[in-house]
């Protein structure tokens, strides 16, 4: 006998099963979910939304992933690099405005070069804003002394989004080779948890040779593993990707953006105070995509302050909405959106994932006694 979605909600861990069957709610049970997952956002985290000043400060990667526009085989797109003069007006522009916080994302790139720079911006940003600006960076795999480095440095937030964690769909969406190595993902995430990053992955929705066992799998990765914040997104195509082939496996649109709905309210009622991402892919969809993810348990958005000129050549799908927009134009945009959302975006603070406090005792009595997680 079929459990009810009632009786699946008194639970306090959900099996594989439990979350296929979430995965495929309609009509009313689809509605008890939202429901359910607005009162846990509430309860837990309020109606409040943090910004996160979006700095996409480089297209170019050293990556060859199936699904991604900025991958290193794409011949047919701009490569641009922003100037660390670009980088620090956009931090400053996040400061002055009270964004609380700025995200620093690029495609993947591994050097000393690299990592040398990154750590000396993230000085730099720390000095400009008297220490005030939070600094999530989103730079893919690097070496577990240069992930200390840039803690060290002021960086205190990691994103390092995994895209699936099966195994066999995750080799056919990368290259077979050293450079596109699951293992090495999850080992990346390993390291970033124990040196102290608020620690961060998500997963793609609705790729080709998906199934919901694989989304259910996903949740329960992210579970066990702890993480404090997640960014997850449907799955849009980009025309100049080797996936494009598979586009006639793919589910519409339209189911795309209601699975990842569902994502994030499973995800809020079984981590109920991690930090949730309203991806903007969500928006290339629905043009109110955002705001129906912050109803139903996201908390965090990331007004793009990248410079104008640029946006439109960090495109890792087709149709990126926003790119158009300034500075400005963003911001005032998301606030009005936030408030559709019967949402308050919070200023002047870095919106930490409360989850991660709980977690960090846990990783001083960790560090004690020396042992890794």
């Amino acid at each position: 006998m079929d459990i009810s979605i009632k009786e699946l909600f008194t639970r306090e861990n959900f099996s594989k099963n439990d979350l296929i069957r979430l995965l495929q709610v309609e009509g009313e049970e689809r509605t008890l979910l939202f429901q359910k997952s607005a009162e846990i956002k509430e309860k837990y985290i309020g109606n409040k939304v943090w910004f996160r000043g979006l700095i996409e400060f480089s297209n170019i990667c050293g990556k060859d992933c199936l699904y991604c526009g900025i991958r290193k085989g794409n011949k047919n797109l701009v490569r641009y690099n922003l100037t660390d003069d670009e980088i620090l007006a956009a931090a400053k522009f996040a400061n002055e405005n009270r964004y609380g916080s700025i995200a620093l994302q690029s495609g993947e790139l591994e050097s000393p070069a690299v990592a040398d720079r990154i750590e000396n911006l993230l000085h730099k940003i720390k000095e400009l804003s008297y220490g005030k600006l939070g600094i999530t960076l989103s730079v893919g795999e690097q070496k577990p002394e240069v992930y200390l480095r840039w803690f060290d440095a002021g960086a205190h937030r990691y994103l390092l989004r995994v895209e699936s964690t099966n195994k066999e769909l995750y080799g056919k969406i990368h290259p077979k080779n050293e450079k596109h190595d699951f293992q090495r993902r999850l080992d990346c995430l390993k390291s970033l948890q124990y040196i102290g990053y608020q620690t961060g992955t998500g997963v793609m929705i609705g790729l080709p040779f998906q199934t919901l066992e694989d989304l259910a799998g996903d949740l329960l990765f992210m579970k066990n593993f702890d993480i404090d914040m997640c960014g997850m997104g449907p799955y849009i195509e980009h025309a100049d990707t080797p996936l494009i082939q598979h586009a006639d496996k793919l589910l519409p649109l339209n189911e795309r953006f209601d699975l990842t709905l569902k994502m994030i309210a499973i995800i809020r009622i079984m981590m109920k105070d991690i930090n949730i991402v309203a991806a903007t892919a969500l928006q290339a969809i629905d043009p109110i995509g955002r705001e129906k993810a912050i109803k139903i348990g996201a908390n965090i958005i990331m007004p793009n302050i990248t410079p104008g000129r640029y946006r439109d050549s960090y495109r890792l799908y087709d149709n990126k909405p926003c790119t158009d927009d300034s500075a400005e134009d963003c911001q005032s945009c998301l606030e009005a959106r936030v408030s559709l959302a019967d949402a308050e975006v919070i200023y002047g603070e870095w919106g930490d994932s409360k989850h991660y406090d709980e977690r960090r005792k846990g990783l001083t009595v960790q560090r004690r006694n020396g042992k890794k997680k």
